[in-house]
């Protein structure tokens, strides 16, 4: 490849990667809450935070927790029929423990490298302001497209 056109496709991968950070770290530490499930009662043990609950449903639903919905009434026939599970047969699926051990480290590891990237962005003098700039309009865009 030609120096200037790597030239240009690091300056553009500057750009989208400050662009970009602020929502990679959010969906990353985000993500990372949801293996486990703590944005539910069952898996937090109990209410969870709010912020939790927040964050899982921007990263979700793409817009801040809604109301829930009030379930609409069961038929008074169904109501009192108690709900009977038909045994499992097959084979023992495998433990998802590993792979959410695995996620987890793969967010940690993504929030790491996004925030050294940003650190090595603002270490260069010459676009420090550019950088700067960037970095705001990847915090304040998303918000903004939130409440809209």
């Amino acid at each position: 490849m030609r120096p200037n056109t790597l030239r240009l496709l690091r300056r553009y991968h500057h750009y989208l990667g400050l662009f970009f950070a602020p929502m990679i770290l959010l969906f990353a530490i985000s993500g990372a809450l949801q293996t486990f499930r703590l944005q539910e009662a069952k898996g937090y043990g109990g209410p969870p935070p709010n912020w939790i609950v927040w964050l899982a449903s921007v990263h979700k639903d793409q817009g801040p927790p809604r109301e829930p919905r009030a379930e609409k009434p069961k038929p008074a026939g169904e109501a009192a029929k108690p709900r009977v599970e038909a045994p499992r047969t097959g084979p023992k699926r495998p433990s998802p423990l590993p792979l959410k051990i695995f996620v987890v480290l793969l967010a940690i590891a993504l929030a790491i490298s996004t925030i050294m990237g940003i650190v090595i962005a603002l270490a260069n003098r010459a676009m420090r302001r550019v950088s700067i700039v960037l970095l705001m309009l990847g915090t304040v865009v998303p918000i903004v497209l939130l409440w809209v």
